[in-house]
C-alpha cells in the first residue's frame, strides 16, 4: 500500500483518504489535504501559474490531465510500484503538486520535505530514492555539501526544473551515477512534457514524453498537444530549434527577445555564454540579460546583476571578457546593479520588475545626486 512519510511519521493512502492524520504544519497540512481530495475522486483542480513572464493567474485542470501527466512520466522511466519518491518542492505549484499525484497514481512511498535550499539535510543519509525532482539551486546546494553530495548518489532518476541549469552545474552534476534530466513544461501543460538528458554532450536536446506532439509557427515558437493539455494545441512563447517531430533545442522566450540594430538576440543564450565569467567575478550572485532603449541600436543589450555596484575597472574587465566571447551585437554594452531582484510568487526572478527597480534607483539618484 502506498503511503506518505513526513518527518519519520507514516500515513497510508487509506488513512489520508479517510482524513485520519493529526494537525500538521501549514505546508504538510496543505499537501495532505490535496491528497485527501485526490484520493476521494475530486475531478477539477485550480492551479496557479508561476508568473515568470507576467501576472500569475488561476487555471483549471482536470483529474484526467494530471493522471495523463503522471502516466507519461511513469512510462518514460518505467517506475515500479512501491518506489521511494522524494518531494521537496512547493506543493502549491504544479511541480510539487504533481509529485503528490505521481505518488498516488504510482502507488509509491513518498517522502515529503518542506522546500529549502538543501532538502537532503533532513533525510536519513542511507535513504534510497527511485525518483526525485529539484530546482537548480537545490541541486547546487546539495552538491556543495560533501554529506548531501553523497546522498545524491542514492537517487536513480533526478529531474531538474523551474529554471535552466548553468553549464558549470551541469558538468558537476553529470558525475552523479543516476539519471539526470532537465525538464521542459509549464502549469498549462500540467508539469513537464519533454525531458533533456543532462549527461549528454552538447546542447540540451529535449525529447517529448509518450503521447505528446509538437509543432512550430513561422516565428519558431513551440506549440504542444497531449492528453495533459486536454488534447488541445497550446501555443507557448518559447523559441525552439526542431530537430525532429519528437525533439527540439530550447533557445529562449520570444517575449525576452532583444532587437538590437536589427539583430535578434536571445538573452538566455548570452546568459549561458556568460556563466564562467560571472562565476569568477560574481560567484553565487544572480544575473540576467535584458535591454534598454538606445538611440542608435533601438535596444542595447545590458547585463543586470543582483549586487551592490562595483568599481569601474572591474566593470570594464567583465565587459571586455564578455566581448571576447560574444559577437558585437550579443555582448552586453553595460553592466548594471540592483541590490535585490524582484521575484514571482514561485521565487523566480521577475525580470521586468527587477529592471524597473534599477530604473527607479537611477531616477532617485538624478533627483538627489548626493545619495
Amino acid at each position: 500500500m502506498g503511503r506518505i512519510i513526513i518527518k519519520g511519521k507514516e500515513f497510508t493512502f487509506e488513512q489520508i483518504r479517510n482524513g485520519q492524520w493529526p494537525a500538521q504544519e501549514p505546508y504538510f497540512q496543505t499537501s495532505l489535504s490535496f491528497c485527501h481530495e485526490w484520493l476521494n475522486g475530486k475531478h477539477l483542480f485550480e492551479l496557479q501559474t508561476s508568473g515568470s513572464t507576467g501576472t500569475p493567474k488561476q487555471i483549471m485542470v482536470t483529474r484526467a490531465q494530471m493522471s495523463s501527466s503522471a502516466k507519461a512520466t511513469r512510462d518514460f522511466f518505467n517506475i515500479p510500484v512501491q518506489a521511494n519518491l522524494l518531494c521537496c518542492l512547493n506543493t502549491a505549484m504544479i511541480a510539487g503538486k504533481m509529485m503528490l499525484v505521481r505518488a498516488m497514481e504510482w502507488d509509491s512511498i513518498l517522502y515529503i520535505v518542506e522546500p529549502q535550499s538543501n532538502p537532503l539535510l533532513s533525510i536519513d543519509p542511507v535513504q534510497q530514492f527511485v525518483f526525485a525532482t529539484m530546482v537548480p539551486l537545490q541541486l547546487e546546494t546539495c552538491l556543495h555539501d560533501a554529506h548531501t553530495a553523497q546522498m545524491l548518489t542514492h537517487i536513480v532518476h533526478l529531474l531538474i526544473g523551474g529554471a535552466p541549469i548553468a553549464d558549470s552545474l551541469r558538468h558537476k552534476a553529470a558525475l552523479l551515477p543516476g539519471n539526470l534530466y532537465q525538464t521542459y513544461g509549464m502549469t498549462e501543460t500540467v508539469s513537464h512534457i519533454a525531458l533533456a538528458n543532462l549527461k549528454a554532450d552538447g546542447a540540451l536536446i529535449y525529447e517529448l514524453l509518450p503521447g505528446v506532439a509538437c509543432r512550430q509557427d513561422e516565428e519558431e515558437k513551440l506549440a504542444v498537444k497531449a492528453p495533459m493539455t486536454n488534447d488541445r494545441w497550446i501555443w507557448t512563447n518559447d523559441i525552439v530549434e526542431m530537430l525532429s517531430d519528437r525533439s527540439f533545442i530550447w533557445k529562449g522566450r520570444a517575449d525576452f527577445t532583444i532587437n538590437t540594430g536589427g539583430v535578434k538576440v536571445q538573452p538566455e543564450e548570452v546568459e549561458a555564454a556568460a556563466v564562467d565569467i560571472m562565476a569568477v567575478h560574481f560567484p553565487g550572485q544572480r544575473y540576467f540579460v535584458t535591454a534598454l532603449p538606445d538611440v542608435r541600436l533601438g535596444q542595447k543589450v545590458i547585463l543586470l546583476v543582483e549586487a551592490e555596484p562595483v568599481a569601474e575597472p572591474k566593470v570594464k574587465e567583465v565587459l571586455h571578457q564578455l566581448k571576447t566571447k560574444l559577437s558585437a551585437y550579443h555582448a552586453p554594452k553595460d553592466l548594471l546593479f540592483v541590490p535585490n531582484f524582484a521575484e514571482t510568487a514561485s521565487h523566480k526572478v521577475n525580470r521586468d520588475a527587477s529592471l524597473a527597480r534599477w530604473m527607479a534607483s537611477q531616477a532617485e539618484n538624478a533627483r538627489d545626486p548626493n545619495r
